[in-house]
C-alpha cells in the first residue's frame, strides 16, 4: 500500500527454503523504486517446534530449536551494505543512518538482494516472510554550514567536537574543508540528525577553493606551479563529480586571483565568516556574473576555526532546499541554486516563488509575471531588497518584529533575487542578513 500523506509503500512477500538449501546462502530479490529515502526491513519465520510428551505425572511440551534463518543485504553493485546473522528481526538503512552492523547509503533504484542464510533448516523447510516499508523523498528546509576547519589543518576542534558544536547550534549538514587535507568517509563523525560532508580547500598562494563531497577528488599532491597543473586539479575534481566552490575572491588576505573563465566551478562563494566589504564585493561579482546571464548559484560558508569574536560557526549559513538529508541530494540542491544565505541560524527565513518555480529554477516568463515572497523573524528597520538585472529596489521596512508576505511584478526576462538589510539592533550600518539564490525568468 501507498500512504499519500506520510509518502510511504509497504510490500510484504514470502520465500520457502528447503531442507536441502540448509548451510547455503540464498539471494532474495528486493526491488528498490526511484525516489526512495529510507527502507525498514523486517523478517519472520517459525523458530522452535514444541512437541509433547505425556508423563505418569503430566504433560512435557519441549522447545527445540528447527530454524534460525541469517539476515544481510547486498546492494545493486554487489556492494555488501550489513550482516546481522540471526540476531536482529528488523533492519533500518538510509544516507545518513542504519542499524548497527548495516552501512549507512543512499537508496539507489534497481534490484537489491537480502541475504538469506539458511543456518538451520527444520526437515518439511521453512517460509520466511519479509516486510519492507520504503518511504519516500520529501523536499525539506536544511540549515548547514558549508566552510569549516578542524585539527586536521588549522582548526581548534576535532571532526567529532565540530559536529557536535554544529548540532547544539540547531545545524542539519556541516561540510569539513580542512586546508589541502582530506578526510576519509570512514572518519566522518555520526550524530543523529546532522549529514557531515566531506570537503577539502584547496589552498594556493593565488586563490582558495572549495571540492565538496568526495573523500580524494584529485590523486596528485596539492601543490602547483603552474595554470596548467591548477587547471588539471579542478578538472580532475570536476571529472570525478565533487563540487567545486571559488571561496572569498575578494579576501583581504587571499583573493581569488586566477581567470574565472578558465576554470570549471559550480558556485561562488560570496558571504565568508562575518559580512565585510570583501564580501559586498563578492556579492557584487556574482551580481556580474548573473547580469551575464551566468546561471552560477552562490553560497556561504563561516570559515569556522575556532569560536572568537570576529567568527563563529554557522555565521554564515546556508538554508537549502533539499529532497533528503543525504550527502547527494544537498550538494545537488547547492549547485541548483535552491537556498538562501543568513547571518546565523536563529535569522529571517525565506519562501520565494513564482508560480511553482523555487528558488535555483527557471520557469517562462511573461507580462503577468509575478514574484511571491514569504519572510519570517523580522526585526524593526530590516529592509527587504529586490535585484534584478536592471538594478536594485527596495520593496518594504518593517515597522516592528513580525512577518511579510508579498507578491511582486516581474517586468522583463532575466533573473530576480531579494536581501534582507538589517542594522542588528542598530549597532551597525544596515548590511546584508539573508541573501538568496535568484529564480530565472527565461
Amino acid at each position: 500500500m501507498t500512504d499519500q500523506h506520510t509518502r510511504f509503500s509497504d510490500i510484504a512477500f514470502e520465500f520457502f527454503i528447503r531442507p536441502e538449501r540448509m548451510g547455503e546462502y540464498l539471494l532474495v530479490p528486493l526491488e528498490v523504486p526511484e525516489n526512495v529515502e529510507s527502507l525498514a526491513l523486517a523478517y519472520d519465520y517459525p523458530t522452535h517446534s514444541h512437541p509433547t510428551q505425556s508423563l505418569a505425572e503430566g504433560t512435557f511440551t519441549a522447545r527445540v530449536r528447527e530454524n534460525t534463518i541469517d539476515l544481510g543485504l547486498v546492494a545493486p553493485d554487489g556492494r555488501q551494505v550489513g550482516a546481522s546473522g540471526a540476531d536482529k528481526r528488523e533492519i533500518f538503512i538510509s544516507a545518513t543512518q542504519a542499524t548497527p552492523g548495516y552501512g549507512a547509503t543512499d537508496l539507489v533504484p534497481g534490484t537489491w538482494h537480502i541475504l538469506a542464510g539458511a543456518y538451520r533448516v527444520a526437515p518439511e523447510g521453512v517460509l520466511v516472510r519479509y516486510q519492507a516499508r520504503f518511504t519516500y523523498k520529501q523536499p525539506r528546509w536544511l540549515l548547514g554550514d558549508a566552510h569549516t576547519h578542524t585539527i586536521g589543518s588549522d582548526g581548534k576542534l576535532t571532526a567529532q567536537e565540530l559536529a557536535e558544536h554544529a548540532r547544539a547550534n540547531g545545524l542539519d549538514w556541516l561540510v569539513i574543508t580542512d586546508h589541502n587535507q582530506f578526510i576519509r568517509e570512514g572518519a566522518l563523525p555520526r550524530l543523529p540528525g546532522l549529514t557531515v560532508i566531506p570537503g577539502v580547500e584547496w589552498t594556493h598562494y593565488q586563490g582558495h577553493a572549495n571540492f565538496l563531497g568526495l573523500e580524494k577528488p584529485y590523486d596528485a599532491p596539492f601543490f602547483t606551479n603552474s595554470f596548467e597543473e591548477t587547471r588539471a586539479r579542478f578538472q580532475s575534481t570536476w571529472e570525478r563529480g565533487a563540487t567545486i566552490v571559488i571561496n572569498h575572491p575578494y579576501d583581504e588576505g587571499c583573493p581569488f586571483l586566477y581567470d574565472l573563465d578558465a576554470l570549471p566551478f559550480h558556485l561562488l562563494e560570496v558571504w565568508n565568516g562575518p559580512m565585510r566589504p570583501s564580501n559586498l564585493r563578492a556579492i557584487g561579482l556574482w551580481n556580474e556574473l548573473l547580469k551575464a546571464g551566468r546561471h552560477v548559484p552562490a553560497i556561504g560558508g563561516s570559515d569556522y576555526h575556532n569560536d572568537r569574536l570576529a567568527q563563529i560557526l554557522a555565521g554564515p549559513c546556508v538554508n537549502v532546499l533539499a529532497d533528503s538529508d543525504s550527502q547527494a541530494d544537498i550538494l545537488a540542491a547547492l549547485r541548483r541554486g535552491r537556498s538562501y544565505m543568513v547571518f546565523q541560524p536563529e535569522s529571517a527565513r525565506l519562501e520565494m516563488r513564482s508560480g511553482t518555480a523555487q528558488l535555483g529554477d527557471s520557469t517562462p516568463w511573461s507580462p503577468d509575471s509575478r514574484l511571491d515572497i514569504k519572510l519570517e523573524g523580522l526585526l524593526p528597520g530590516d529592509v527587504l531588497k529586490l535585484i534584478t538585472a536592471e538594478g536594485t529596489r527596495e520593496l518594504f521596512t518593517s515597522p516592528a518584529t513580525g512577518a511579510f508576505e508579498g507578491s511582486f511584478k516581474v517586468e522583463k526576462p532575466g533573473f530576480a533575487r531579494v536581501e534582507l538589510w538589517q542594522s542588528f539592533g542598530g549597532m551597525l550600518p544596515l548590511l546584508p542578513a539573508l541573501v538568496s539564490n535568484p529564480i530565472w525568468f527565461e
